[in-house]
């Protein structure tokens, strides 16, 4: 009967004491690891800002090279009218 009690009252103890550093432990941890994320996104975030441009400007990343033309549009072929059959 005596080991019964020593056991139930060390139990007791150690989960009250595993209780209590999880209070005080667990937020810390929390903390630290949502602190690590926020600066993750933030450097992420300054990776891929571009810079302002007022609103209305455009800008054109590629200019597509010209192609000359050969002859012109009046020896392109004939033209043929057609009338649209319901």
């Amino acid at each position: 009967m005596g080991f019964l009690i020593k056991f139930i009252f060390i139990t007791i103890i150690v989960l009250w004491i595993i209780r209590l550093l999880i209070r005080l432990i667990f937020p810390a941890v929390i903390r630290n690891a949502f602190g690590n994320m926020q600066q993750q996104a933030q450097q992420q975030q300054q990776q891929q800002q571009r810079p302002r441009r007022p609103e209305g400007t455009i800008s054109i990343d590629h200019m597509p090279k010209k192609e000359k033309r050969r002859g012109n549009a009046d020896n392109l072929g004939e033209f043929v009218d057609y009338e649209e059959v319901k």
